[in-house]
């Protein structure tokens, strides 16, 4: 059994709907996640950012990476007689970039368009495909933790931040009470 390892990026755009999840379309219902095989001495990072390179246009400098987030396909599929067992590395990347540039042939798999997905559609669109699915929704869930902990860490800063205006408050109305008193005193 040969063993093939591919890496790709689970590229995300922000949006009013949620995160919307950039999708290419091979033909035939085939949607799949940007991703290619591992060239030579690369490492899977490496291969992720040449791949979105060369299948989208995009480049590092238009990502912004969720750390620590990595995911995982792993399957086998025969190729003519030969049993092969692959193992896909997915990292997560947002962009701010709508325009997509899809190359035009890929070891001879046209790339015959692409599409920004919600969650619920791109769920859809990779039914045919459990594995997309589960690093779809492990990607959609540490977005989802991350912006809930965003927010409660947003609310505890906006806390701490009106208490320590009411604690200023308070000293400042204190010192011009005491003020006042000295006046009086004098």
């Amino acid at each position: 059994m040969a063993l093939e390892i591919s890496a790709g990026i689970i590229i995300y755009r922000k949006t009013i709907d949620g995160p919307r999840f950039l999708i290419l379309y091979h033909g035939r219902g085939y949607w799949k996640f940007p991703k290619g095989k591992i060239e030579s001495e690369e490492r899977t990072f490496q291969t992720a950012l040449r791949e979105i390179r060369e299948e989208t246009g995009i480049s590092r400098n238009e990502l912004k990476f969720e750390e620590p987030f990595k995911a995982f396909e792993k399957f086998v599929f025969w190729r003519k007689e030969e049993k092969i067992y692959k193992t896909i590395t997915f990292y997560l990347a947002e962009t701010k970039r709508k325009a997509i540039k899809i190359s035009e042939v890929k070891e001879g798999q046209p790339h015959e368009g692409f599409a920004w997905f919600t969650y619920k559609e791109a769920i859809k669109v990779l039914s045919k495909h459990k594995d997309s699915m589960r690093v779809l929704k492990q990607a959609y869930d540490f977005l989802q933790k991350k912006n809930s902990a965003v927010h409660r860490n947003g609310n505890a800063q906006n806390i701490r931040v009106r208490t320590a205006a009411v604690h200023m408050h308070q000293k400042s109305r204190n010192y011009g009470e005491q003020n006042n008193a000295q006046r009086k005193n004098s």
